[in-house]
């Protein structure tokens, strides 16, 4: 296995000390021309790269921005990268992705990984509803930005969008549909997001007149095409099934599309959808999905904006304040819901 060409071979093939060339590497004009180009091809020929870890930890600041989600197989949280990284690289800095995949020990895992590294801060989509992994991680001082998820009980920063609000347009859209009898296929209930959408929809049937009876809730174990194909095979097995359903993220919805298209069940003529999220892939459905629009590339850049504005501040007074962003919802109406009752 090859050696890695170190410094100390860079000095002792251009015949000089490895101060200068430390000093042609990070300050070229303390160093006389001739000596800098000796330095400079012995650098090319050697193939030598500066260690950017070493150099980070003599700053003491890195260039590396952590950010982890709850699944980077949904679509929403790929855009909420991209917003994340755009932002970060017009600062000179570098994201590392992580998934937790929906999981509170992965969640601590990769936590775990960012504090090794000393990554200059993190954005993070809890996994961990009981906030116990939240906590470990703040011991290590590190700034962390909550996206996606408002900073209820702490004092850090948050980027959200009003899932409430969300929930509420959803289900007021289905009601004004005509629709008097709803599922809501939820996915974790440990997830603020999925607790706070089926407040929304409550919200909605309250305001019509109607019960929390009016709503029945489909729960899944993940929120994926998987958990919603077979959610809705549970609705086709239902004595008195729903006449639309409210799913709480696009995926879900999908999947229960799929359920129904399999059944022989017309959308929207037996069985209106609504997803969340409109992500790409809900307008090139078979029959395109209407759904809840987050404004997902947003939400990942000005979560980053936050975090930079906390971690850019130098040694003098910090002027930061903790703030909570909270995003609206639209809604975004397709033909899976067009046909009233």
């Amino acid at each position: 296995m090859a050696q890695s060409v170190g410094i100390k071979d860079v000095a002792r093939a251009a015949g000089v000390s490895v101060g200068t060339v430390s000093n042609v590497i990070n300050r070229p004009d303390t160093v006389a021309g001739e000596t800098r180009a000796r330095v400079l091809s012995a650098i090319d020929r050697l193939g030598y790269v500066r260690s950017e870890s070493a150099r980070q930890l003599r700053a003491g600041r890195s260039r590396i921005m952590g950010l982890l989600v709850l699944d980077m197989g949904n679509p929403f949280f790929v855009d909420v990268a991209r917003g994340a990284e755009r932002a970060a690289r017009e600062a000179g800095l570098g994201v590392m992705v992580c998934n937790s995949a929906q999981n509170a020990a992965e969640e601590a895992e990769y936590l775990s990984l960012f504090a090794e590294q000393r990554v200059r801060g993190v954005l993070l989509t809890p996994a961990d509803a009981t906030g116990r992994n939240i906590e470990t991680f703040r011991r290590h001082g590190i700034p962390f930005v909550l996206v996606d998820r408002v900073a209820e009980g702490t004092t850090e920063c948050s980027v959200s969008v009003d899932d409430v609000a969300g929930g509420a347009l959803a289900v007021r859209h289905l009601v004004d549909a005509g629709h008097r009898s709803i599922a809501y296929v939820s996915g974790p209930p440990g997830l603020n997001q999925v607790r706070d959408r089926r407040t929304g929809a409550l919200t909605a049937l309250a305001e019509a007149g109607l019960g929390p009876e009016a709503l029945r809730e489909l729960p899944t174990e993940r929120l994926d095409v998987a958990a919603g194909r077979d959610a809705g095979a549970r609705l086709l097995g239902l004595a008195d099934r729903p006449t639309a359903v409210f799913c709480a993220n696009d995926l879900l919805a999908l999947g229960v599309l799929q359920a129904m298209y399999a059944a022989g069940v017309a959308v929207p003529d037996e069985l209106a959808i609504v997803g969340y999220d409109d992500i790409e892939f809900a307008a090139a459905a078979a029959v395109p999905l209407t759904s809840v629009r987050q404004p997902a590339v947003t939400l990942g850049a000005l979560a980053a904006g936050l975090l930079l504005e906390e971690t850019e501040q130098g040694e003098g007074p910090k002027t930061h304040e903790h703030r909570r962003v909270v995003l609206q919802p639209e809604l975004v109406v397709r033909r899976s819901s067009l046909v009233a009752r």
